[in-house]
């Protein structure tokens, strides 16, 4: 026999669909006690797909959120939170999983980001996602939940869930009541149909003043973001300066490449273990002939960039991968 509660959500998930909108929507405020379990209704219907697709991003010095919105786990979240293109970063799962993943490319000027979890789940399973609202019918007074790892990730207590309403639509903001702390940027903000809607962005100092990413920055610049590229130039993320990379080691001309004769104590480079007396042949795939070839490459390079040596030590042959430093 089917509980009056899950009946009630059933039914109140069917009126939704039916009526293509929340129908608490378009009151200034709830007016019964119906009312009240129609929201709680709606949750209960929405939360569980949507917890198990919220993840904390852990960025090694600190942590966001974002959600995955792909079977092969593409991840949307804020470019303040992946702060760069092509860093690596870490995703924890639901249950506790941490998986390897890339950022991809990000807006600046809006503060959207993509990136992409390049480990599989065990036994090869699809990622679990969330659904986009492409209609771009939200609207000013909808009811909306937001999800997000507040402080980090606990595995115990999950992505915690918040409940307001949209106060200010604009092109490239939505502005809602609800309560968000620091490390809810980057996660989630859905309709009461559970399909998201934004992107938490700036978590304001008071209930009222949080700011997210809506949906449809992100579809305009989708394809840019999936190249990588970085879009604008801030204040969301500080854009690359060519030159500045900082690769820590001092080299002489040698026969077949460059003799490395220093390495700076806790440099990119002999964190990536490069040694003195190493004899480097090749920089991502340019033949090093001189010091100044070396400086030609890294000229156009920036802090972050990935760098891939072709080394010979002792006789052997092998590749050490890095990337810059800042200076």
């Amino acid at each position: 026999m089917t509980s009056p509660t899950v009946h009630f959500i059933f039914t109140t998930a069917c009126l939704i669909a039916a009526a293509g909108a929340f129908p608490i929507d378009d009151k200034k405020a709830p007016e019964s006690p119906g009312d009240i379990k129609a929201i709680q209704g709606a949750m209960l219907t929405a939360i569980p797909k949507a917890q198990a697709a919220t993840v904390s991003i852990d960025l090694g010095d600190g942590s966001g959120s974002g959600v995955i919105v792909s079977a092969d786990g593409l991840v949307m979240t804020a470019a303040h939170v992946s702060a760069g293109v092509g860093k690596e970063v870490s995703v924890d799962m639901p249950d506790g999983t941490k998986l390897k993943a890339e950022t991809l490319g990000l807006d600046s000027e809006t503060d959207a980001a993509l990136i992409q979890i390049t480990e599989k789940l065990p036994e090869g399973k699809p990622f679990p996602t969330v659904e986009i609202n492409r209609t771009d019918d939200t609207k000013l007074g909808d009811w909306v939940f937001s999800l997000g790892h507040s402080g980090g990730f606990d595995k115990a207590r999950g992505a915690v869930s918040r409940i307001g309403r949209l106060v200010r639509v604009a092109n490239t903001t939505l502005q809602t009541d609800g309560a968000l702390i620091g490390g809810d940027s980057g996660g989630p903000l859905f309709d009461m149909e559970g399909r998201l809607i934004g992107i938490h962005s700036r978590v304001g100092a008071v209930v009222g003043q949080n700011m997210h990413v809506p949906v449809k920055v992100f579809t305009d610049n989708w394809d840019r973001m999936l190249k990588s590229e970085f879009i604008g130039e801030g204040p969301f993320a500080e854009k690359p300066v060519k030159g500045k990379g900082f690769l820590g080691l001092a080299t002489k001309p040698a026969g077949g490449g460059i003799e490395v004769t220093k390495v700076g104590r806790k440099s990119p480079a002999e964190e990536a273990g490069i040694r003195q007396g190493d004899l480097l042949r090749s920089l991502n795939g340019e033949k090093l002939d001189s010091r100044e070839k070396l400086q030609s490459i890294l000229a156009e390079l920036a802090a972050g960039d990935k760098l891939a040596f072709e080394i010979t030590r002792d006789g052997k042959d092998e590749t050490i991968n890095l990337k810059l430093g800042k200076r």
